[in-house]
């Protein structure tokens, strides 16, 4: 299925889709490969592409991903960074924010029911190293967004997370990730229910942009 969505419209309509995930609807492994084929022709730092992509589709895989994630973000919700506590003194921006915590709690209870988990890695053959990794992770996180604009413009709902990443080793032995490749981001992909997604509000450019200097 592809959607007739412009680069703007799909740019700002691309949305981390929670609780309209459908987990009831199967999603043909092919349709996940046109969004990875999609996604490998994002920029790689010299054109190393050491970009892995492992998909999960077993039942009980996914069970095993998604128990770790499910305890991660009940230690979120717990904590002074959770979404749905953020800008309490701001009421219009509060409300946002309850919802955004509230869906964000659901996706944990449910992680382990999304028909498809995309797990997109880097290989290093090695530790990850100290100090400013931007390079490293910029062969890799541009490709995971062109994955979910691809999912997007085939009816397909996507979000980003990585609240797992705090026990990535863990994932790492489930679904026997090697030693040396990092998994960059947990991504639950899905048919959505509804018709429609629209931009969502932001804070004005003028309050973040900066002109030369700071």
């Amino acid at each position: 299925m592809t959607l007739p969505l412009g680069p703007d419209e799909l740019l700002t309509t691309t949305r981390a889709v929670r609780k309209r995930l459908d987990l009831t609807r199967p999603v043909p492994l092919e349709l996940v490969r046109e969004c990875l084929e999609v996604a490998l022709q994002a920029p790689s730092g010299s054109n190393a592409q050491s970009w892995h992509w492992v998909v999960v589709t077993d039942p009980a895989q996914r069970a095993a991903v998604g128990e770790v994630y499910r305890q991660q973000v009940v230690r979120y919700a717990e904590s002074a960074t959770f979404a749905g506590r953020l800008f309490a003194d701001r009421p219009e921006r509060a409300r946002v924010q309850h919802r955004v915590g509230d869906s964000a709690v659901w996706l944990g209870e449910h992680m382990s029911e999304v028909p498809v988990l995309v797990l997109p890695c880097i290989a290093t053959g090695r530790a990850l190293p100290a100090g400013n990794q931007a390079g490293l992770w910029g062969s890799l996180l541009p490709a995971v967004w062109s994955y979910m604009l691809a999912a997007r413009a085939r009816g397909l709902g996507t979000a980003w997370t990585s609240l797992h990443l705090a026990r990535e080793a863990e994932v790492a032995e489930v679904l026997g990730i090697p030693d040396g490749v990092h998994q960059g981001a947990l991504v639950p992909t899905a048919f959505y229910t509804g018709e429609t997604f629209r931009p969502a509000a932001r804070e004005p450019l003028d309050a973040v942009l900066h002109l030369d200097r700071w």
